[in-house]
C-alpha cells in the first residue's frame, strides 16, 4: 500500500522525539509533532494565525486548525506524519468528528483527513526507566537535549530531583495502560502496525529510521545521512533510582 501519512502511536519518553526529528532531517517524510497534545493546541493555533476557539467545539476553529496541520505536518513533501500519545486519542477523534460534522471511528477520520495511514508502535521495553526518565523531565523542568548538549526543550538550568518510590510505581502502571490500549486499539481494528522500541531505536537509531522510510516507500538509504539529533538524558541518578526501585518492590527490568 502507498502511504500518504503515518501515526507515530507511543507513550512519553519511548523515543518518539528522536524518532521525529530524525524523520524530519530527511526532508522526505514531513515534520512529526504532536499536534493533537490538548495543552499545545493553543500554542500552535498562534503560531499559525488561527484564531482563537470560541468554545470548545468551535467548528471553524477545528477546520482551521487541521487545515494547517495538515500543511505544517507535511512540509512540502507529500508525506504527513503526527505522533500522537494515548492521551491525545479522545481529544483527536472528538476535533476531527468535528470537522466532518458526525462520529465515526478515529482510523476512519484519520484516513480521510490525511490519507492511507501507515500506523507505528513506538513502545518502552523498560517500563520502570521510562517511568524514571519522565518523572525526572517533570521534576527537573529539563525535557530534551541536542546532540551537541545544548537545551532542545525545558530549563536551561533544571531544578532539583528526589526520588519517590511510590510515584515511580504509578507512573509504571500509566505507562503499562497505555501501551496496553494501544496494543487493543490495533488488535480490535485487525491493524499491523510498524513495531519499534525505545531500547533498539536508541542502540541504533539510524536502522530504525530505515525501517520506517521503507515502510512509507521512501529510500531507505537516506537515513545513513542523518544523525541522532537528541541526546540521552539518562545519568547515574537515573540508574541509581531504577535499581533502587528494584530493590524496593522486586520488579527487575
Amino acid at each position: 500500500m502507498q502511504f500518504s501519512s503515518y501515526i507515530i502511536c507511543g507513550t512519553p519518553r519511548s523515543g518518539s522525539t528522536l524518532l521525529c526529528s530524525m524523520l524530519a532531517e530527511t526532508r522526505v517524510a514531513g515534520r512529526p509533532h504532536s499536534y493533537f497534545r490538548q495543552q499545545d493546541v493553543a500554542e500552535w493555533a498562534e503560531d499559525w494565525g488561527i484564531e482563537p476557539a470560541s468554545s470548545p467545539d468551535d467548528v471553524q476553529f477545528d477546520k482551521d486548525y487541521v487545515a494547517a496541520m495538515r500543511r505544517v505536518g507535511a512540509d512540502g513533501t507529500g508525506t504527513f506524519g503526527l505522533r500522537l500519545m494515548w492521551a491525545s486519542v479522545t481529544d483527536a477523534s472528538r476535533r476531527l468528528d468535528n470537522v466532518a460534522g458526525g462520529k465515526a471511528d478515529i482510523t476512519t477520520r484519520l484516513e480521510e483527513t490525511f490519507g492511507p495511514s501507515l500506523y507505528i508502535h513506538l513502545s518502552r521495553l523498560d517500563k520502570v526507566a521510562q517511568a524514571v526518565s519522565l518523572i525526572r523531565a517533570q521534576q527537573s523542568g529539563l525535557w530534551h537535549r541536542n546532540s551537541d548538549g545544548t537545551v532542545l526543550e525545558g530549563e536551561e538550568t533544571p531544578r532539583p530531583v528526589a526520588y519517590d518510590g511510590d510515584q515511580i510505581g504509578g507512573v509504571v502502571r500509566g505507562l503499562e495502560e497505555d501501551d496496553a490500549s494501544w496494543v487493543n486499539f490495533f488488535k480490535l481494528r485487525a491493524i499491523e502496525p510498524l513495531r519499534l522500541t525505545y531500547e533498539t531505536m536508541s542502540a541504533d537509531p539510524q536502522l530504525a529510521l530505515s525501517n520506517v522510510l521503507s515502510a512509507l516507500g521512501r529510500d531507505p538509504e537516506l537515513a545513513r545521512t542523518i544523525r541522532a539529533g537528541t541526546a540521552r538524558l539518562a545519568d547515574a541518578t537515573s540508574s541509581e533510582w531504577v535499581a533502587r526501585y528494584g530493590r524496593e518492590t522486586g520488579r527487575t527490568a
